[in-house]
């Protein structure tokens, strides 16, 4: 038996996890991360090759596609650490992830390690002591195989990235990037943007009834609504042609307007009801299977509001405490100890009744599923109880719902009973619903779309009285009620996942990246909790459409997924496969070749939107998106006028208005007037448009005051609508409203991205409901700001602190926020490079590292 067994993994709260149920002689290392990858900088790349044409790409496509490793910076000193304890080994076991990035870790940590003993990878799914003592008797070597998979998808996302990106970088603007997953992503939320331009809304109306029977007056009522009128169907949004705004089948509905609905109610209401007929149908309902990736994903952000990445980082972090399996993985199947330790749960908590008669197993829709190949669920035979985990907030949260729906999984149908009963009132007929529940079942330990099963019980049963063909009731109240139909509904990150694993693009740990890198590159913005893209992202997605449409196929982009899945399986060379993409006939560089010279910059900035007429034009810029108004009349030679007018960044694509244009280019075009003067200060007062949308400001901007009091307008106020009363008004916050008493500093009240606030001394506070940021009081302000306080909802949360800046006394921290890790320098945001977005290489990051971040960024003097 060896003596000294080093154990390399990838973390640090990984190793102190494993470490438990180690022996002694058992010592674990954590790599944190990667130790080596392509250069993302110029200055990574070696000296020895800089010279070397294809040094910028990162891949010697004309060695057989030989990637350039390197060594990322602030790695030295953790390989330095793992070779001294690798040297002295007897044995070294290499207990990375268990997918192929794992798998390309340890083949990585022996390339630049090259351990003289012998080397084992060992394989495990939760760490728990039985999977630890499990994976020490079946460790193996490396799979070469899922190696060669993971590094060709690296290589592939290069050559698309660094190929593509310099072409999108000359026609619409630098800085801007395409992706092998990314794009495909991005023209999903493009596509949907654009049939909300195309939809033209609908209107119809139809008739509620509150009724009760005829022979018990004291008995709640019940609602019925309208379906038919003489025999005709009456027609709802469904009935409609969401892009003509016809019925599709107009022989077989009618259109009730609002004037024909007073008409029937007074057809209707001095009418006998009749009940025609009552139809009861008894239901069942399964559970949804344990959690995989994206169902994760979409609960996570549906129920806790967390983004994708907010949730693989949260489920990164129970899996390390050995608190749950590991959460990459497209298979909804259950181990034996998986429905053993849900069954056991389910009996001591809710009785043998709620179980099902057998273990209940779970097949994957995925053919390929790559990835772990056991559900998400609760670690270990006995599974940790929420109440006894010792989580709070977002991580208690988050493991709940896998307890909840694991367990859920294993337990009885729930069962229901429908009623649907018609009744006719001189010709019209009407339909209530009503349901049931004969036997709740799972439903008793997870609901979807609900925190408290109880409540949720309530909510799913309505109830009707006993009735009986050719009964009669009354109608307690009859009201016409209007309808309008709604546009395609936006992706939201939930949705998106569902849709991305429809389409087959990406994988399991794919879909947090492709998210946030099109939050990040400014293609998309939330709009509540909804995706939109911005003018930037379309024009991104038309210039790919127009000249290299088959990149961003989604059955291409499912076809690469699948070729990296048989070279991981080892059907396919990769070599070949990499060859036909890129310098194949229809390749990836022949194409780009070919082509570059024929793509038009202009046109690719023009943005083409329906709603627009040709009298305007939509281009995207280097400082955004802004509108082009020519009319006849001008001086510029061509007898034409050119006027142009940003567009506010808030405004998303598909609600662009033709009033917003006009009243944008009208602004623009007439310059500033003032409406009105500001009796403090005797200054004018305007109402102007930025990149930012519609602000008022005081005075104006001048060389000595290059920034004049300015605020902006509420969504609800429109440029037009601003007066005098309401430019002071906006005007007035900042509002200082004294000082606190213990420390002296000034309270303000605001108005800020999240709402409105008050701050002192950099604590900020949101207002509640009922407090008006134009009136709140010192007193309500010192009550708000002793209240304790609670994290916003999605809000930033530090991953790492790096201590203060000597030399300016500044903090200096890395935090997660809503679109992903940031460097918080003071009170500058700093945007992590993506190769440094990983939490494994998150945990490694230096202070130096993160102060030539900071440099870079401009927002600290170089040292």
């Amino acid at each position: 038996m060896p003596e000294n067994v080093v154990v390399i993994v990838e973390s640090p709260t990984k190793a102190r996890t494993i470490r438990r149920f180690l022996p002694k002689n058992y010592h674990v290392e954590a790599s944190v991360g990667h130790v080596r990858d392509l250069p993302q900088t110029a200055q990574d790349i070696p000296a020895s090759v800089k010279k070397e044409e294809w040094a910028r790409l990162g891949i010697n496509v004309e060695n057989d596609f030989a990637p350039l490793y390197i060594t990322p910076k602030g790695k030295s000193k953790v390989i330095a650490e793992l070779r001294k304890k690798v040297k002295a080994a007897d044995e070294v076991l290499l207990a990375t992830d268990e997918d192929r990035e794992g798998e390309s870790i340890s083949w990585h940590l022996v390339e630049v390690l090259k351990p003289k003993a012998p080397v084992r990878r060992m394989v495990f799914h939760e760490i728990t002591k039985a999977a630890i003592e499990h994976a020490l008797e079946h460790s193996r070597e490396i799979d070469m195989r899922l190696v060669k998979a993971q590094e060709t998808r690296r290589i592939l996302d290069r050559l698309y990235g660094y190929t593509l990106s310099p072409l999108i970088w000359k026609k619409i603007a630098y800085g801007l990037s395409a992706g092998r997953v990314q794009s495909p992503g991005l023209r999903l939320i493009v596509e949907r943007e654009r049939e909300r331009i195309r939809f033209r809304k609908s209107v119809y109306w139809d008739i509620r009834a509150e009724l009760r029977r005829e022979t018990d007056a004291a008995e709640a009522a019940f609602e019925a609504r309208l379906v038919s009128v003489d025999g005709k169907r009456v027609a709802t949004g469904k009935d409609f042609d969401p892009e003509t705004g016809r019925l599709e089948k107009p022989d077989d509905f009618t259109v009730v307007t609002e004037e024909a609905a007073r008409a029937l109610v007074e057809r209707i209401s001095a009418a006998q009801w009749r009940v025609t007929s009552v139809t009861e149908k008894k239901t069942t309902s399964r559970p949804s299977p344990p959690f995989i990736t994206s169902t994760l994903q979409q609960e996570g952000n549906r129920k806790l509001g967390l983004t994708a990445r907010e949730t693989m980082r949260i489920a990164q972090r129970l899996y390390e405490e050995g608190l749950i399996t590991y959460m990459r993985t497209d298979s909804p199947t259950l181990s034996s100890e998986g429905t053993g330790g849900a069954r056991d749960a389910v009996e001591a908590l809710y009785g043998k009744e709620y179980l099902t008669e057998e273990p209940r197993q779970f097949s994957s829709r995925s053919k390929d599923a790559q990835e772990a190949h056991e559900a998400i669920r609760p670690a270990g035979a006995e599974f940790v109880h929420p109440d006894q985990a010792g989580l709070t907030g977002k991580e208690r949260g988050l493991y709940e719902l896998i307890w909840k729906r694991t367990l859920a999984s294993q337990m009885a149908d729930a069962r229901k009973s429908s009623v649907s009963v018609r009744f006719d009132a001189n010709g019209c007929e009407f339909v209530s619903s009503g349901v049931r529940i004969l036997f709740p079942g799972f439903l008793r330990v997870y609901v979807e779309g609900k925190d408290d099963p109880d409540a949720a019980l309530e909510d799913k049963e309505i109830l009707l009285p006993e009735l009986h063909d050719n009964d009669t009731v009354v109608p307690e109240s009859l009201e016409p009620t209007y309808h309008e139909t709604k546009p395609p509904a936006r992706y939201t990150e939930a949705s998106l996942v569902q849709r991305l694993e429809r389409a087959g693009i990406g994988r399991p740990s794919t879909y947090a990246t492709i998210i946030s890198t099109l939050f990040e590159r400014d293609y998309i913005r939330k709009q509540g909790s909804a995706l939109a893209p911005t003018f930037t992202g379309i024009a991104v997605v038309q210039l790919l459409e127009n000249h290299f449409n088959y990149l961003i196929e989604y059955g291409f982009t499912s076809d690469m997924e699948n070729a990296l899945d048989e070279i991981a399986a080892g059907e396919r060379n990769h070599l070949d496969y990499l060859r036909g993409f890129y310098l194949g006939e229809n390749g990836l560089k022949t194409l780009v070749d070919e082509r570059e010279g024929s793509i038009v910059a202009e046109r690719c900035r023009t943005i083409v939107l329906p709603q627009i007429s040709n009298a305007f034009e939509v281009k995207v810029g280097r400082f955004g998106p802004y509108i082009i108004h020519r009319a006849n009349g001008g001086d510029d030679g061509n007898g034409t006028e050119e006027v142009r007018a940003s567009i506010p960044e808030e405004i998303a694509p598909a609600d662009l208005t033709p009033d917003d244009i006009e009243e944008l280019i009208r602004i623009q075009r007439d310059g500033p007037k003032p409406i009105g003067v500001d009796p403090d200060t005797n200054e004018n007062i305007y109402c102007l448009v930025g990149r930012y949308g519609p602000y008022v400001q005081l005075g104006e901007q001048t060389e000595d005051r290059p920034k004049p009091r300015r605020a902006s307008l509420p969504k609800e106020i429109k440029p037009r609508d601003v007066d005098l009363p309401i430019a002071l008004k906006l005007l007035s916050l900042p509002r200082t409203l004294g000082t606190h008493p213990e420390n002296g500093k000034e309270i303000v009240a605001n108005v800020g991205r999240f709402g409105p606030f008050v701050v002192c001394d950099g604590d900020f506070r949101s207002l509640k409901k009922d407090d008006d940021v134009y009136t709140v009081t010192l007193d309500r302000a010192l009550e708000i700001l002793a209240e304790e306080k609670k994290a916003r909802r999605g809000g930033s949360v530090l991953l790492k602190d790096l201590g203060t800046d000597p030399k300016t006394e500044k903090k200096i921290a890395v935090y997660e926020g809503k679109y992903g890790p940031y460097i918080k320098y003071g009170s500058k945001n700093v945007g992590l490079p993506d190769d440094l977005k990983d939490e494994k290489k998150i945990e490694t990051l230096t202070f130096d590292t993160a102060i030539e971040i900071v440099e870079k960024n401009g927002s600290r003097k170089k040292r």
